[in-house]
């Protein structure tokens, strides 16, 4: 696809920045920044849970040797970190336990790829939660804008698309929040696309969530340097060689872009989906099938002969560990989740703890769990799940929307109940209600004042 290279803002790169540029004078509603609000309690409590985990852990330790004392936060260590450092140890630890919100045209993470730079940038430059809302927005708004067109196939050849196209969300945030001009804007969406990686190849591993955390970092990076007056490209997206070229099939996204700015947002239309269960998405539907129909037919292992699950095509690329050997290859398997949630009855962090996973009575019933593909559209995505118990009856159930999707979203009150679950996972002392209290009221208090060192013990 060829884009005008002339003043009128035609191509993505320029209407990005033209976008971005006019984005804080924009009104947001009260209920637009409700859901931002929600979005950061929600990123900000998984990221305290993923801090048990040794992948943040050794990223800490790291972060010792390289980094002094900043301005900003590492959530869960107690640690003060320059913007760039504590937004990539941030990003690491909200995304390794996979309990983060998704954006299903991404067919990723949208929250975990910008809040932990956000927050970082808001910390340092002591930026309101009116501020934070409208950045996220931005950021939301060109995620929306650029991954319908080409998000699924640039997955299905290997990207990991929260990384590799959260960049531009996360870099577009933060240039709103930097407040920086068209013309930086532009840089920073250049240097964004400079460093966009990521590959699903490390799905299962602690680097799949270093790749989230890189791509926190990589947008203060870029807009930070953008600010100082950094240059870069301003083709960065459409050029010959840019992102469309190399990282896509060189989509049309005009028809993303002709609404960029423009009310309804996709915000309010597409929304954000919260996870239940902290393993992978494609597993969330299955789970909320067979715990239904566990609940209402009194069901257990000792009268399930064996559990078949069916989804859309593609539905179950994600899933590559049949037998996992440890909790973040069990984030990616079907086979133990479901296994685990018939044998418990319910599927929460410690569901996969190593431990969990190395269950002998666990062990032993991953192979009467099935998955496969029917051949149908990959979207919209569903799963059905198939009982067949001992007696030889079945029983069936059909899922089509995951509980916590935005159109079946979780209530505030059950969204502070996953916190405070998230809080208890890593003895964390404080309340899950107090933090949420202040979270949703932004409006009036800078985000360094809610968003503060947390220790977890």
């Amino acid at each position: 696809m060829s884009y005008d290279s002339g003043p009128t803002m035609t191509s993505p790169s320029r209407q990005i920045a033209a976008f971005l540029a006019d984005s804080l004078r924009r009104k947001v509603s009260a209920a637009q920044r409700h859901v931002t609000y929600r979005a950061l309690l929600d990123t900000y409590a998984v990221a305290l849970a993923g801090f048990t985990d040794d992948a943040p852990r050794i990223a800490a330790a790291h972060l010792e040797e390289v980094h002094g004392v900043g301005s900003a936060s590492a959530w869960g260590t107690g640690e003060r970190l320059p913007a760039e450092a504590a937004a990539w140890l941030n990003g690491i630890a909200g995304h390794v336990l996979d309990y983060d919100d998704m954006l299903p045209p991404l067919v990723g993470h949208p929250s975990v790829a910008m809040i932990p730079a956000l927050v970082a940038l808001s910390q340092q430059t002591g930026a309101d939660g009116m501020r934070f809302s409208a950045a996220y927005i931005a950021g939301y708004e060109v995620l929306a804008a650029i991954s319908p067109s080409m998000a699924m196939k640039h997955v299905m050849k290997g990207w990991h698309s929260t990384a590799s196209i959260g960049v531009l969300g996360a870099t577009a945030a933060c240039s709103v929040l930097l407040g920086l001009t068209e013309e930086q804007t532009a840089n920073a969406i250049g240097l964004a696309v400079t460093q966009a990686a990521g590959t699903r190849q490390n799905f299962g591993t602690m680097a799949k969530s270093f790749q989230v955390g890189q791509c926190n970092a990589a947008a203060v990076r870029a807009a930070l340097l953008a600010q100082k007056g950094f240059t870069a490209p301003h083709d960065a997206i459409e050029g010959k060689y840019g992102f469309l070229a190399l990282y896509g099939e060189n989509e049309d996204l005009a028809d993303g872009f002709a609404t960029l700015g423009r009310r309804p947002l996709a915000l309010d239309t597409i929304g954000i989906d919260v996870k239940k269960y902290p393993c992978c998405y494609a597993i969330h539907k299955a789970l909320d099938g067979v715990l239904s129909l566990r609940g209402a037919h009194d069901l257990t292992w000792d009268n399930v002969e064996r559990i078949e699950i069916v989804s859309q095509t593609r539905g179950l690329q994600p899933l590559t560990y049949t037998d996992p050997q440890s909790g973040l290859e069990g984030k990616f398997s079907m086979e133990y989740s479901i296994a685990a949630a018939m044998l418990d009855g319910k599927i929460q962090l410690s569901s996969f703890d190593d431990v969990q996973v190395a269950r002998p009575e666990i062990k032993e019933r991953l192979t009467r769990v099935t998955k496969s593909e029917a051949p149908s559209p990959m979207l919209p995505r569903w799963a059905t799940v198939k009982i067949a118990l001992k007696n030889g009856s079945a029983v069936e159930q059909h899922v089509t929307t995951s509980r916590g999707d935005a159109q079946d979203p979780l209530t505030d009150e059950e969204l502070m109940v996953k916190a405070e679950d998230c809080f208890s996972y890593v003895g964390r002392k404080a309340s899950a209600q107090d933090i949420a209290a202040m979270v949703f009221d932004l409006d009036k208090r800078r985000v360094r004042d809610v968003i503060t060192v947390g220790k977890a013990t």
